[in-house]
């Protein structure tokens, strides 16, 4: 399992949240307003931005690892635990995230409320708003361009190394709770290529993306769930 306990980012309740941030994370650098940045960094937003500022929704094959302190330290001898699947999304607020292996599980979400399914345990988790409010409200200020990248990171480019690839760092400021920083490796100009989210533990969480589709429009109900009759409801209070 992937999303749930013990498998994300750690052990606990907490992990659907730490899901939803490495997420929005996720989505605000591949579709968020990036001007207002000083010299080359500044050109690597503006081009982030042409790439991707302007889709109406947008469709994503993605391959997670995650990689504990101890297996960083060994380098390449070490494979974190993998998970793979689509991401899609629908600005301002619709996520749906189908991971296919190693079990299916879904999270979805319209912005009122978020659903995690366990098809396997025939169980869903249901959770209010307010437990992932912060980064909701962050996606809306993103696509209102009301936020500037610098306002809520602080940013490291790196020279591009012999493949033509550029690292970018961003350290959140004010810090956040659960994450150090993240690192974006950006591939052929601005296209988004991995997403590595290091923790205040030193874990890293990966995600190598690939197979972008534009997605015009979603059929209805698509970032809605509705409950099977013989599927366990969860209540998670706010």
């Amino acid at each position: 399992m992937a999303f749930g306990p013990g498998r994300f980012m750690g052990r606990g309740k907490s992990n659907v949240r730490r899901a939803l941030i490495l997420l929005h994370v996720l989505i605000l650098l591949l579709v968020g307003s990036m001007a207002g940045a000083s010299g080359e960094i500044s050109n690597v937003m503006e081009g982030i931005n042409r790439r991707y500022g302007h889709l109406k929704g947008l469709s994503l094959t993605y391959t997670r690892e995650v990689i504990t302190r101890s297996m960083s330290m060994l380098g390449n001898q070490a494979r974190g635990d993998l998970a793979s699947g689509k991401i899609h999304f629908k600005p301002p607020y619709s996520l749906r995230l189908e991971q296919e292996k190693p079990q299916s599980e879904i999270i979805v979400t319209n912005g009122d409320t978020l659903w995690w399914y366990i098809p396997q345990k025939k169980r869903v988790y249901r959770y209010p708003s307010n437990k992932f409010g912060r980064e909701l409200r962050l996606l809306s200020d993103i696509f209102s361009g009301l936020a500037k990248v610098e306002e809520r990171f602080r940013v490291r480019l790196s020279a591009p190394n012999e493949g033509g690839e550029y690292q970018l760092e961003l350290f959140p400021h004010p810090p956040w709770e659960e994450i150090d920083h993240i690192v974006l490796t950006l591939a052929n100009g601005y296209d988004i290529r991995v997403v590595e989210i290091y923790n205040q533990l030193g874990g890293i969480t990966r995600f190598t993306l690939s197979d972008l589709l534009v997605q015009e429009k979603f059929e209805k109900g698509f970032f809605q769930f509705f409950l099977p009759e013989d599927v366990q409801l969860v209540e998670e209070g706010g």
